[in-house]
């Protein structure tokens, strides 16, 4: 007589796809709660200082958070397939520090100066990529090590040389000056690199594998996605955006000096933590990331406005981000839990 052992019931994918919609449905619950106190934030302080959202006021707010939300963007690609990039900040630096040099004292096109800024962004993301993806070292060694590098050479070629705003292009410095219909140019650019971003990991098959690689990179290579192209893709993109707004950097402020944005890499990452991109990959948006930098640099202007002590805000920014780690982290091992439970009662 032949015994058959009675294989264990395969799971239908159901049960997975009814908790993972549960977890996005609370980060999508963060989201808006990061909203609604980015509002009660705004209207508490305009009720103590009338003059905070004047139209001046208004300008400067969205100014301030262009930047950072470019870079958020860029970041919350990497973090959504389980990666972090630490080397944004001093990407930033050293691309505001060369277009400057490439603009400084000529009549350089505007758009010129742009490319050169994500042409080195580019670069220095495909390096770190490579590395993350192809020779599997440790994203964060990775883009520590960058970080250094970057500014090492950075310091190296601007031996304390500061670029000047009067030798910059006119051009240059009205990109950041300048506005459309009362609304600043830098705003409107990161609105609109925001929302191509969330329309690609929305709408195309690379953009959904991002999500697949962080929730799951076993399951991800079963399905055949090409991790490695994906995940160097990200690092890409982000590259691509730091440089970018290095660029924007210096159309923003004009002088320029080795060290601009040094020490951003971690606001970046608590912005995107904030906003409810899972540091553990394969959940956030976009969106939710550029509320958290809104948030974040919106803290800032208010202690400005209440002549707070300005070390409040990384204090506050650091709490943000202790309880936004916590919350994913509380999260997830209640997925887990739900979904291991789940699958027993449907085990025979």
């Amino acid at each position: 007589m032949t015994a058959t052992l009675e294989q264990p019931k395969a799971p239908t994918g159901a049960d997975d796809r009814s908790a993972r919609s549960l977890i996005d449905a609370v980060f999508r619950a963060r989201e808006i709660s990061i909203a609604g106190a980015l509002v009660l934030l705004i209207l508490g302080t305009w009720l103590v200082n009338h003059s905070f959202l004047s139209d001046q006021g208004i300008k400067d707010l969205l100014l301030n958070a262009s930047i950072l939300v470019l870079l958020a963007v860029g970041q919350s690609v990497v973090v959504i397939t389980r990666n972090i990039d630490l080397s944004v900040g001093s990407l930033v630096g050293l691309s505001a520090f060369a277009c400057g040099r490439f603009a400084s004292g000529t009549d350089r096109n505007v758009v010129l100066v742009l490319l050169l800024g994500m042409a080195i962004g580019a670069v220095c993301g495909l390096v770190s990529g490579s590395l993350v993806s192809f020779g599997r070292v440790p994203a964060l060694v990775v883009t520590l090590g960058m970080l250094y590098i970057i500014q090492g050479v950075d310091y190296w070629w601007a031996q304390g040389e500061q670029i000047n705003a009067v030798n910059v292009p006119g051009g240059v410095l009205e990109l950041g000056s300048g506005s459309v219909l009362g609304i600043p140019y830098l705003p409107l650019i990161a609105a609109v690199v925001l929302a191509a971003v969330a329309f690609h990991l929305r709408s195309y098959r690379s953009g959904r594998d991002l999500y697949a690689i962080g929730s799951s990179p076993e399951g991800a290579c079963l399905a055949g996605v090409p991790i490695r192209r994906r995940v160097l893709g990200a690092y890409l993109l982000s590259g691509v955006i730091a440089g970018f707004a290095g660029a924007l950097w210096l159309a923003r402020f004009g002088t320029v000096v080795a060290d601009n944005a040094r020490g951003w890499e971690l606001t970046v990452v608590s912005a995107v933590v904030v906003g409810g991109v899972s540091i553990v990959g394969g959940v956030g948006t976009v969106w939710g990331a550029a509320l958290g930098a809104i948030l974040l640099t919106t803290i800032g202007s208010v202690l400005v406005v209440l002549k707070v002590n300005p070390f409040w805000e990384d204090a506050v920014a650091g709490a943000l981000l202790l309880a936004a780690i916590s919350v994913d982290r509380i999260v997830n091992l209640r997925f887990t839990s739900a979904l291991r439970k789940r699958r027993a009662r449907h085990d025979p």
